[in-house]
């Protein structure tokens, strides 16, 4: 796997050595010790997957606190555009993000360390998407941003009219009104 940091210190677009014939590809998607040479220690204790169609966004969302998670992030099929925030106030990138293809043809990953909000909207009629976290899902540290946040200029590749997201994520705050990373 080829490991290259973004802008956003700490966060990792990762792409994996595919080897394809005739009979279809094979490719290793996770391999610890590789993964802390590059990265650190990461223990990822669960998998999450999700199923979406066309126009859905899903995001910003992040946990605070303790139970903050780092994510490992990949398209199995279809394709999105992936988006992390970063949202420690300490940072030096605060408020910054990057913006990454995601798809079951590329079979890119994404890295996402604590201190970072996260979201994707899809592209393909459908996507299977899956992560790998470091803590569980706790809703009572669940937090988020809006996705159309105009502080945070995200040029989402899709219609705003097209996008099908929930109402929970209609009502995030602002990143301004966000609890966030110090």
């Amino acid at each position: 796997m080829e490991f290259k940091e973004t802008d956003l210190k700490g966060v990792y677009i990762i792409e994996p050595r595919v080897f394809a014939d005739a009979r279809g590809y094979f490719f290793e998607a996770w391999k610890q010790a590789e993964f802390e040479d590059y990265i650190g220690p990461v223990k990822f204790i669960q998998d999450n997957e999700s199923m979406s169609s066309f126009g859905v966004l899903r995001g910003l969302h992040y946990q605070k606190g303790d139970l903050s998670q780092a994510k490992l992030v990949r398209v199995i099929s279809g394709q999105v555009v992936d988006v992390a925030v970063d949202i420690r106030r300490s940072s030096p990138t605060f408020g910054r993000h990057i913006m990454v293809e995601l798809s079951g043809d590329n079979k890119r990953q994404l890295f996402i360390p604590r201190g970072f909000a996260h979201g994707f909207v899809v592209l393909s009629p459908e996507a299977v998407f899956t992560y790998k976290v470091d803590n569980p899902y706790a809703p009572q540290h669940e937090a988020g941003i809006r996705w159309d946040d105009p502080e945070l200029a995200i040029q989402w590749p899709i219609d705003p009219k097209d996008v099908l997201t929930s109402d929970k994520d209609l009502r995030q705050p602002l990143l301004r009104d966000a609890e966030l990373f110090d």
